[in-house]
């Protein structure tokens, strides 16, 4: 390992630290354990190289939200760095559904119905069963856009029309239904946005007990998530520091 090697592996290691500590704090004011909890480290624009460091720090769950990044850099990592788990944490479109469905292990973003058949048709064509996640749009009076990986807002179906969605996954066999995943609003009430994601989480668990999912929160409001009841956390900045430029 190289010198500038050793000393990214120790930035990441004392960032690692660092949010585990937040995780435990947030859970000690919130009655829960942190073994409740799963990190997804955000690896986007970050080299292959870091995740592999990561995964030797013992962090194993991934997050990429672009197609054309992800796919190239996972086939590199995954030939000899087992163990991973890689969401798919991007808005989707129907065209990359295939190419998606053939090396990610969650795709937490599916929000509409014709989303969701491409997914299941992709991964039963790869042989492959896909955990999939129904994506709640926290945005009050915000309504998803048409096939597109950017509406003017963040996407995700209508809280109102989650539960339906949710039925349709199930009912794909080559889906598998883990639960909800939300964002809160820029500069708005993570707190208020993230109760309103457990309700519909809730309403969901109610006819679909095995999707226990809720992943929700980022390096900026995990706290808010934490209380709300995240299951997962979706951790860029905090762990992996600033985002390099785009390529």
């Amino acid at each position: 390992m190289t010198t500038s090697q050793q000393a990214r592996r120790a930035q990441l290691r004392d960032s690692i630290a660092a949010l585990r500590g937040r995780v435990a704090a947030a859970c000690r004011d919130a009655g829960r354990d942190p073994a409740e909890l799963t990190v997804v480290a955000v690896t986007k624009f970050f080299p292959a190289s870091d995740v592999r460091l990561l995964a030797q720090l013992g962090v194993t769950d991934m997050g990429e939200n672009r197609d054309q990044e992800a796919g190239p850099k996972y086939a590199d990592v995954r030939a000899d760095t087992p163990g991973l788990t890689l969401h798919f944490i991007g808005q989707l479109q129907t065209n990359k559904a295939r190419s998606v469905a053939s090396y990610a292990d969650v795709v937490q973003t599916v929000d509409r119905p014709k989303l969701a058949r491409a997914l299941d048709r992709a991964a039963h064509e790869a042989g492959r069963r896909l955990r999939v996640l129904v994506q709640v749009n926290l945005d009050q009076g915000g309504m998803p856009g048409a096939d597109r990986p950017d509406g003017g807002h963040r996407g995700g179906v209508a809280p109102g029309d989650a539960p339906a969605l949710a039925d349709l996954v199930e009912g794909c066999p080559a889906l598998r239904l883990c639960g909800v995943m939300g964002v809160a609003p820029v500069n708005g009430d993570a707190d208020g946005a993230f109760a309103r994601l457990a309700q519909v989480a809730a309403g969901i668990r109610a006819t679909h007990p095995e999707a226990t999912w809720m992943s929700a929160g980022m390096s900026g409001d995990l706290e808010a998530a934490v209380r709300h009841g995240a299951t997962h956390l979706r951790v860029g900045t905090a762990i992996l520091g600033s985002r390099p430029p785009l390529r």
